[in-house]
């Protein structure tokens, strides 16, 4: 079923800090440019968000401070709403869950829930500090993680290796309020027979299937989000309580409920449907064509840390209320990291949204293009500001602005601002607009598969189209002595040009608008069903005169310093990747690694990162392509003794059937290298 309209969350940013770049890579610019991509298709999109204020680390920092928990959020409410706007996240309505709106809407899930019998109602012994004279809430307790062995683990998971936890989980458990040991003392909670829900879930998790409905496409959900999902549910889903003694929250609104608030991560997801009740309100519209019609396609936004209370807590609660949509998919990222660390808010090692701003003022595009051009969207990635540097100065300044400027300038130096007719069409032209033509369905389908990276690369390809026509026809060359063809290609750039600002207007939205601006454009030529028109600036059309801004300022070797100066103190602990889950030896002995020699290489068609190989194995010679491009030109890899495994199954990648893989070593930088025997070895000899 075609949807007729799409929900668009965004996971609610808890409102006890600010907003740091790993929060904008991993969930809010992606969101953005999907909400920004299907608005331009002028479907019907609802993007919501909102802070999420309720549960423990809020009042903790409230302890901490001297001051009431609504203190808190209304600081960090207002500053990240600001810092949304200002980066050009385009939410319909950023709520938030201590409205009075959401507290009732939180209150009417709970309380019909518990009349219908849903939840189960236990007395149990939870830690409390004596001390204190209060139960302890989850993030009240640390202590070592029995998975990992991490000493800070809070009593709600890990986060250190990710692990959920309760807080009987943890070794030596200790108060955060009092630093004191806690004691076990009894309490009554209401519990979400999650063990009940196995069976359907799995089937919709796994094969998309609802009561024997295909609700989605399973291979179009990420693998990780999948495996993530499936152990929790292979590995046994318990009961989990959706009450907390707690004064802050939305208060249990059923008898026996006095002193107990509801769990945050019954009540925060929520928020979602609440916000939408708000946005309905204040346009008039009816907020359940969003969550209850079926020819509504909702997606979350979020990062891997919450996929399991969207992909399990919260479809419990969407499908026990009988009437409710499930999210269509869930891509959520992994994590961004920071010059080689992970983002530590009490380290002040982190990049700040709202601060970025005020240092690169008018340069939210910069930071936007280099965010989504590193996403996480497959495995953690990470944020240099030398990489930042590069990617404006020698993509974004080098290509898109380079040729934006180069159209504007010989335009208005040629033909007083006035766009000149085509003439007769060179079979060079006619390849560059069979280019112009397919970019936006290239792009747009990157878009719907959740590959923004991809999608972002295919744009700055359309750009880079432009700066190579401009290069080959030369036509500043021509002009003394050809005006016909210099009037045709000047017309060709333009149509490029006005392209770019369609199908960059999801990813860059500020240069965009000025682009537009600057070619005298109207925004409904802006729609993407207008992306490919070769046409789509009339002849005689004019654009504005004068001397082109600059669309993207270089970033100096200064402004890098200054930023790295600004970083809190890295972490001593290691920055590679914590040691993966045990395998059998049965595992290993199924992987068939061979010596192979390459004996061709060259790079993938438009891609900056794949070689294609050729690898004699000395079984056979057989195409492997391997993303080191960017650490190995192809002449200097052939006559390489490399390992090859030999056995993975065959993929497409970029248009090239791969027939294996090519083992390397990465270190702390993310740098490439082969892992190759130490001496001469003969081809087709077995690694072990």
């Amino acid at each position: 079923m075609e949807p007729k309209r799409h929900t668009i969350t965004a996971a609610l940013p808890y409102a006890n800090g600010p907003l740091h770049l790993g929060h904008m890579a991993g969930v809010y610019m992606p969101a953005d440019i999907y909400a920004r991509y299907l608005r331009s298709k002028m479907e019907d999109v609802l993007f919501v968000c909102g802070s999420d204020e309720h549960g423990a680390a809020i009042t903790l920092r409230a302890k901490k401070e001297g001051v009431s928990p609504q203190e808190i959020v209304d600081n960090y409410h207002d500053l990240n709403k600001k810092t949304f706007k200002d980066l050009g996240i385009s939410f319909d309505i950023y709520h938030r869950t201590s409205s009075d709106l959401h507290k009732e809407t939180a209150a009417e899930y709970f309380r019909k829930f518990d009349e219908a019998s849903f939840f189960t109602k236990k007395t149990t012994e939870q830690y409390y500090d004596e001390g204190q004279n209060v139960f302890l809430a989850d993030r009240y307790i640390t202590g070592t993680c029995p998975k990992c062995g991490h000493d800070a683990a809070y009593g709600d998971q890990c986060e250190s290796c990710g692990s959920t936890l309760s807080p009987l989980d943890l070794i030596n458990p200790i108060s955060t309020l009092s630093g004191d040991t806690p004691v076990l003392k009894t309490t009554s909670h209401w519990y979400l027979p999650m063990n009940k829900h196995e069976e359907w879930l799995k089937e919709w998790i796994q094969n998309g299937n609802i009561d024997g409905v295909q609700h989605h496409d399973p291979t179009e959900w990420k693998k990780q989000v999948i495996g993530q999902c499936m152990s929790w549910i292979d590995g046994g889903l318990t009961e989990r309580a959706m009450t907390r003694d707690l004064d802050w929250g939305v208060k249990v609104p059923v008898l026996g409920g006095d002193g107990k608030v509801l769990y945050v991560w019954f009540d925060a997801p929520i928020g979602y449907i609440s916000a939408t009740k708000q946005w309905a309100q204040d346009n008039g519209r009816n907020w359940e064509d969003y969550w209850k019609k079926t020819d509504t396609k909702l997606v979350h936004f979020l990062a891997k840390d919450n996929i399991v209370f969207h992909c399990i807590i919260f479809p419990i609660i969407l499908k026990q209320s009988g009437d409710h949509i499930l999210p269509n998919n869930v891509p959520a990222n992994e994590f961004l990291n920071l010059e080689g660390d992970k983002f530590s808010t009490s380290r002040n090692w982190a990049v700040w949204a709202h601060e970025y701003l005020q240092d690169f003022e008018n340069q939210q595009d910069i930071l936007r293009y280099v965010l989504i051009s590193i996403a996480p969207e497959s495995k953690d990635s990470e944020f240099t500001w030398k990489d930042f540097q590069a990617r404006n100065n020698n993509e974004l300044a080098d290509i898109f602005g380079n040729f934006v400027n180069r159209v504007l300038v010989l335009t208005n130096k040629y033909f007083d601002g006035a766009v000149p007719a085509r003439g007769e069409l060179t079979s060079f032209d006619q390849e560059v607009l069979h280019e112009l033509k397919g970019a936006p369905e290239r792009i747009g389908q990157a878009i719907e598969k959740y590959r923004f990276r991809d999608g972002l690369s295919e744009a700055m390809n359309l750009a880079r189209l432009g700066n190579k026509y401009l290069a080959e026809t030369e036509p500043w060359k021509l002009i003394k002595t050809d005006q016909d063809r210099v009037q045709t290609i000047i017309n060709i750039a333009v149509q490029i040009a006005g392209n770019l600002s369609i199908v960059f207007n999801p990813f860059l939205p500020f240069t965009t608008n000025r682009l537009a601006e600057l070619l005298a454009i109207q925004h409904e030529d802006q729609h993407w069903a207008r992306g490919g028109d070769d046409n789509l600036i009339q002849a005689g059309h004019r654009i504005k005169q004068g001397n082109p801004p600059v669309l993207f300022p270089k970033i100096t070797d200064e402004q890098v310093e200054q930023q790295l100066g600004r970083l809190g103190e890295k972490s001593t602990d290691s920055t590679f990747e914590p040691v993966k889950d045990q395998v059998v030896f049965g595992d290993f002995e199924k992987m068939d690694i061979r010596v192979g020699e390459i004996v061709e290489a060259e790079k993938v068609k438009k891609s900056d990162k794949l070689l294609k190989l050729t690898v004699n194995t000395g079984l056979d010679v057989r195409t492997v392509v391997s993303g080191i491009a960017e650490f190995y030109d192809p002449k200097e890899v052939i006559g390489k003794k490399v390992s090859v495994l030999m056995n993975l199954a065959p993929r497409k990648i970029r248009g090239v059937d791969s027939q294996g893989m090519i083992l390397m070593a990465e270190n702390e930088n993310g740098e490439l290298n082969f892992v190759s025997p130490s001496q001469e070895f003969q081809i087709g000899g077995s690694v072990r």
